[in-house]
């Protein structure tokens, strides 16, 4: 059996490895959908909240623990990412828990994408969206635009993308084991 990180021994649950961060409006029967299905046929365990969650579930909850216990996440930034508090929210955690990000910037350029404040949000919040959004835009990542680009080559480099990312943290993990 394979032994969780403390962490994920004290709030439970399953580990995935990699988590999806998108806007469900923008991309989940799209970029989003079609990448968790891309990704689970080849046999990584991927967290989409549409296809891992059910109804009674507490939603901050679920979330947080996919992304606490995911080894990399995709963030699929569209045009109207910003314009959620739970996109930011994840985004923020993904960073603050220095998981290796996939940004793919779909329909969107990085230098489109700032937090908005519409005063709903404590500022403390705001701060911490917007350090997240600048560390993820400054991250190498994938651009497509849906007009005119091909979605094969969208999926195969995404998927490419994660799967590299996957072996570099088994590796990292590795060593460090060595280290100790």
């Amino acid at each position: 059996m394979q032994r969780l990180p403390k962490m994920m021994t004290k709030i439970g649950g399953p580990v995935c490895d990699v988590f999806i961060n998108h806007r469900g409006i923008d991309t989940k029967r799209n970029v989003a959908g079609l990448l968790y299905d891309n990704l689970t046929r080849i046999g990584v365990r991927a967290f989409l909240d549409s296809m891992n969650m059910k109804p009674g579930d507490r939603l901050f909850q679920h979330i947080d623990r996919g992304i606490l216990g995911c080894k990399v996440g995709v963030t699929v930034f569209s045009p109207r990412y910003c314009d959620s508090y739970f996109c930011l929210h994840e985004l923020a955690l993904l960073m603050e828990s220095n998981k290796r990000v996939v940004p793919i910037f779909y329909d969107v350029k990085p230098s489109q994408l700032t937090v908005k404040d519409n005063g709903t949000c404590p500022p403390a919040d705001l701060q911490r969206f917007a350090f997240a959004l600048e560390d993820a835009k400054n991250t190498v990542g994938l651009t497509f635009n849906s007009l005119n680009g091909d979605w094969s080559e969208l999926l195969r480099n995404a998927s490419e993308a994660v799967i590299m990312n996957l072996l570099e943290v088994k590796e990292e993990r590795k060593y460090a084991k060595k280290q100790r």
